[in-house]
C-alpha cells in the first residue's frame, strides 16, 4: 500500500507528464472533499493523492538525490489509508487574515470533535495530528491531520453500500453532512 521509489516518476519523467497527471488527480480528489460548513473541509487521502503531492514536492524542491527522495516518502506514507481506516486533512479556511486568527483561537480542540459514521454504527472520532502537535494553548492550526479507524462491520457496510455521514461537535462549530454516493464509493476503495 505505502509507496517507495519505483512508484514515482523521475524529475524529467514528471516534466513530461505532470499536466495529464495532475487532471487525473484533480478529477479523483473531487470525490475525496467532504465540506463541512462553509469554513471546514475533510481531505481524504489516499495513494494517488499522496503520490501527487510527493511528486509536486520532488518537483518544487528538485529533490533527486535517494536520501531526499525517501524523507519525502517517509513524510507522507503515514497518510495512505492502511485499509481498515481512512486518512484525511482537515482545513479550517478563512480568507481574512482577522477572521481567521479569532476562528482559530475559538475552536481549539476542535481536530478531537471531527467524526464519521456508518450508518448503523457509532461514530468514530478522529485521531488527530499523529505526526506532531499543532494547537498550542492559545489557538489550533488550520491543518490538521486525521486517522479514523473503522471496525470490519463498518468496512463491510461501507462496501455493501451503507451511507457515510461525517461532522464537527465542537462548541464554536457544529457541522453534520451524509457524503454523496461518489465520495462514499471512493472512500470504500481505501477499505479491505
Amino acid at each position: 500500500m505505502h509507496l517507495t521509489r519505483d512508484d514515482l516518476y523521475s524529475l524529467e519523467q514528471y516534466a513530461q507528464l505532470r499536466g495529464d497527471f495532475r487532471a487525473k488527480v484533480m478529477a479523483h480528489k473531487k470525490n475525496r472533499q467532504v465540506p463541512l460548513g462553509a469554513h471546514a473541509t475533510l481531505y481524504f487521502e489516499d495513494r494517488l493523492t499522496m503520490q501527487y503531492q510527493i511528486q509536486e514536492m520532488l518537483r518544487v524542491e528538485r529533490i533527486f538525490e535517494a536520501e531526499g527522495i525517501q524523507d519525502e516518502l517517509d513524510a507522507y506514507n503515514p497518510l495512505i489509508p492502511d485499509g481498515s481506516n481512512w486518512k484525511a486533512t482537515f482545513m479550517l479556511e478563512y480568507e481574512d487574515p482577522e477572521k481567521r486568527r479569532a476562528a482559530l483561537a475559538r475552536l481549539l480542540g476542535i481536530e478531537d470533535r471531527i467524526w464519521v459514521q456508518v450508518d448503523g454504527s457509532d461514530k468514530v472520532y478522529a485521531v488527530a495530528d499523529e505526526d506532531l502537535e499543532r494547537e498550542d494553548d492559545s489557538r489550533t492550526s488550520s491543518v490538521h491531520f486525521l486517522r479514523f479507524e473503522l471496525t470490519a462491520p463498518m468496512v463491510a457496510a461501507v462496501k455493501g453500500g451503507a451511507s457515510v455521514s461525517a461532522g464537527v461537535e465542537h462548541p464554536g462549530y457544529e457541522r453534520h453532512v451524509v457524503m454523496s454516493p461518489q465520495v462514499r464509493d471512493s472512500l470504500a476503495d481505501d477499505l479491505v
